[in-house]
């Protein structure tokens, strides 16, 4: 599952056109935190799991990959 988060943040990012540091400013993390999250070496806590989805406009369970929409 940590995988597939880590994708799914990079694709929802790229999208967008924002660097890894735009994405968290915006997020209030650190970049270097961030960058974690999209390799897949960490797991936000939920409650950034939740702001990331805000953020993106998708749910939880897509950037889970729970879903594909």
């Amino acid at each position: 599952m940590k995988i597939i988060l880590g994708q799914r943040l990079k694709e929802q990012r790229e999208e967008k056109g924002l660097t890894q540091k735009q994405v968290a400013d915006a997020l209030q993390l650190n970049s270097v935190t961030y960058l974690h999250y999209e390799k897949s070496q960490r797991e936000p806590p939920l409650s950034v799991l939740a702001d990331m989805a805000i953020f993106f406009e998708v749910s939880v369970d897509y950037l889970l990959g729970l879903t594909d929409y």
